[in-house]
């Protein structure tokens, strides 16, 4: 059975740093799409960032990129997430998910593993 496990949320002043990780289990993530995903009180679930494990080709939301870092660590079945230049509007609660392809999808309905998240707040 699939497991994934985020950690590295936390509460942070805008301009600041925080990396995110995601512990994987339950299989082997050759041929997996891992995925970042956040989601703000009242709004919809939205992508942020997306790596293939085999390849570790990477793709962003363009709310994020040049200021976030999607990585993995395929010996430690380990997903990042690097994210610097915090901004207030970047609070959320931010998802670890899993899709088996290695097609770049941002809808969360595509990816059919997912964490219990962790609350990322910027203060202003």
């Amino acid at each position: 059975q699939v497991q994934l496990v985020e950690s590295g949320g936390g509460l942070v002043q805008a301009g600041g740093s925080l990396r995110l990780s995601c512990a994987a289990s339950g299989r082997t993530f050759s041929g997996y799409t891992m995925g970042w995903f956040r989601q703000a009180p009242g709004k919809a679930r939205e992508f942020v960032a997306s790596i293939t494990w085999s390849g570790g080709s990477t793709f962003y939301a363009d709310s994020v990129k040049g200021r976030f870092t999607i990585s993995r660590d395929s010996a430690k079945n380990t997903l990042f997430l690097q994210m610097n230049s915090l901004k207030p509007e970047d609070t959320a609660v931010y998802y670890c998910a899993a899709r088996s392809g290695s097609a770049f999808v941002t809808f969360p309905s595509s990816y059919a593993y997912w964490g219990q998240g962790t609350q990322v707040t910027v203060s202003s």
